[in-house]
C-alpha cells in the first residue's frame, strides 16, 4: 500500500527540520532525500550533523541530477541505444536554453537541433549529459527497459523524500509519477511561492511548471496521491520571519494561504523591526547602522561591497536576522502600484523578503507624502 503526500511548505516553516526528524524516525530503513541544489544538500546534511551528530547510514543525501545520472541513466543506458552501454557519462551540463544545437540555419534564421534518432548527440556534449535531457533521457531509459530503472529504484529505497519540488518540471514530474506507482512512500514537500529555480525548461507539462505540483499530482496522480495526500498545515507557520515580514511578504501571493509567524519562536527585536523603504542616499547609513545582508538580483547590481551580499536565487534556504534589498525595475513598480509581476521576478522578491527574521530594507525613492500598506518609511537619525 502506498503512502505518498505532498506537504506544501511557507518560508522558514522548519522544512528541512522536518525532513530531517522523519528520517531519524526511519531508522530501520533505507532512506532517500534529494534535493535540487547542492546548497540545500548541505543544509540537509548540516542539520543532521546538527541533531544528531551526523548523518546515520540508513540515509542517502542527493541533489536530484545526481541522483538521476546515478540512479535512472547509469544502470540501463545501453536499453535506450546500446552503443550507450560503452558510453562513459562523465558527468553533466548545466543548460539554461535548449541543448543538441546541430547547426545554425542562416536562411531560416534558427538553429536546428540533433533529433532522438541520434541519441549520442541529443542526450550528450562530449560525453556530458544535458541537464535538460536527463530525466527525459530516465523516463525513456525506463520504458526501453521495461520499468527495470523504478523497479530497481524502488528496491533500493524503502522511502524517498524530495525537497524542494517546486522546482522540479517537465520529465521530472513524469519520473514523479512512475516513482508513485512503484515505491511505497513518498514525501514531497516544497513552496509553490519559491520557484526561483528550475530544473529545465522543457515544454511539457509547461502547465504545471511554476509551482503547481499540486495541480499535477491531483490531474495525474490521483490515484497514487489519494484524498488526504495533500497535505496544508504541517509546514504553514514560519519559524523564521516576524509578522511584519510575513504580512509584507504574504501580499505578493494573495492567492495562496497568508505565511505567520508562529506563537512558539521568538521574533521579537528590540528595536527596529518591519518592513522599511530606505532612499538611495540613505543606503550607506542604513549599512552601517543595522549590517543587514545586501540581496540583489545578481552580479551586475551595484552594492556595498563592504558588507556580506547574496543573489536573490542562491539566498533560499537562508535566514539573517536583517536583509537589504535592491529591487528590480518591476519589483519597485509592484511597490508603487501593485503590478502583477513576472513568475520569476515575484518568487525571488519573495525568497528575499522571506531571509529576514527582523527587519527587510527595500531601496526606494519613495513619495514622503504617499502611504505605502505594510511599510515603513525609514528616517536616518540626525
Amino acid at each position: 500500500m502506498s503512502n505518498h503526500k505532498l506537504i506544501i511548505s511557507s518560508a522558514g516553516s522548519g522544512k528541512t527540520t522536518y525532513l530531517v526528524n522523519t528520517a531519524l524516525e526511519a531508522s530501520s530503513k533505507k532512506v532517500l532525500i534529494t534535493t535540487y541544489t547542492e546548497n540545500n544538500q548541505k543544509e540537509i546534511k548540516n542539520k543532521f550533523i546538527d541533531v544528531r551528530g551526523f548523518v546515520p547510514n540508513n540515509v542517502t543525501i542527493q541533489t536530484w541530477f545526481s541522483f538521476l545520472i546515478q540512479h535512472g541513466v547509469k544502470p540501463f543506458q545501453g536499453s535506450l541505444w546500446e552503443p550507450l552501454y560503452d558510453h562513459d557519462i562523465k558527468g553533466m551540463i548545466l543548460v539554461n536554453k535548449k541543448s543538441g544545437m546541430k547547426y545554425y540555419d542562416k536562411k531560416l534564421k534558427r538553429p536546428v537541433y540533433f533529433g532522438e534518432d541520434n541519441p549520442n548527440k541529443f542526450y550528450f556534449g562530449k560525453g556530458y549529459i544535458y541537464s535538460d535531457k536527463l530525466a527525459k533521457m530516465v523516463v525513456n531509459t525506463n520504458s526501453s527497459s521495461e520499468g527495470k530503472v523504478v523497479s530497481r529504484i524502488s528496491r533500493i529505497y524503502d522511502h524517498i523524500m524530495i525537497d524542494e519540488v517546486q522546482d522540479l518540471a517537465g520529465y521530472d514530474l513524469d519520473l514523479i509519477k512512475l516513482l508513485m506507482k512503484d515505491c511505497s512512500n513518498i514525501t514531497m514537500v516544497g513552496d509553490p511561492r519559491q520557484v526561483t529555480y528550475l530544473t529545465h525548461l522543457e515544454a511539457r507539462h509547461k502547465k504545471y511548471r511554476e509551482g503547481n505540483i499540486e495541480q499535477f499530482l491531483l490531474e495525474k496522480c490521483k490515484r497514487s496521491i489519494g484524498d488526504n495526500g495533500i497535505d496544508k498545515t504541517t509546514l504553514v507557520n514560519s519559524h523564521r520571519c516576524c509578522a511584519e515580514v510575513c504580512n509584507y511578504a504574504s501580499k505578493l501571493y494573495s492567492d495562496l494561504p497568508a505565511t505567520v509567524t508562529c506563537d512558539c519562536c521568538n521574533t521579537n527585536s528590540d528595536t527596529h523591526q518591519g518592513v522599511f523603504l530606505v532612499k538611495p542616499e540613505d543606503v550607506k547609513q542604513y549599512l552601517n547602522a543595522y549590517e543587514p545582508v545586501q540581496l540583489k538580483w545578481n552580479k551586475k547590481v551595484h552594492i556595498n561591497p563592504f558588507y556580506d551580499s547574496q543573489n536573490f536565487g542562491e539566498s533560499k534556504g537562508a535566514s539573517h536576522d536583517r536583509v537589504l534589498i535592491y529591487p528590480t525595475e518591476k519589483m519597485t513598480e509592484w511597490i508603487e502600484n501593485s503590478i502583477d509581476l513576472p513568475n520569476e521576478t515575484r518568487a525571488k522578491f519573495y525568497v528575499a523578503i522571506t531571509r529576514a527574521r527582523f527587519s527587510v530594507g527595500i531601496i526606494h525613492d519613495y513619495d514622503k507624502d504617499k502611504l505605502y500598506d505594510g511599510l515603513i518609511k525609514y528616517q536616518p537619525e540626525k
